[in-house]
């Protein structure tokens, strides 16, 4: 795993922190929890989606350093 892969993991164990916190109690209306558990999928997604665009960066750069196609 490289740099920016580890500040991904970080950020997500961070959504689940936070999440954690801020969890609604019972007494709370229940459109709350779904918020939050909204937020952190969404959170979690957008970073596995950048962590997957950035691997297919650097895959794109290696290829054209050796002068292939990409294999889009």
């Amino acid at each position: 795993m490289d740099l920016k892969g580890l500040g991904y993991l970080i950020s997500t164990v961070i959504v689940l922190f936070l999440g954690a916190v801020a969890w609604p109690s019972p007494e709370e209306p229940r459109w709350k929890m779904w918020a939050l558990l909204i937020g952190m999928v969404t959170s979690v997604v957008g970073m596995a989606s950048r962590f997957i665009s950035h691997r297919q960066d650097r895959r794109d750069i290696q290829r054209a350093a050796r002068d292939e196609p990409p294999h889009h």
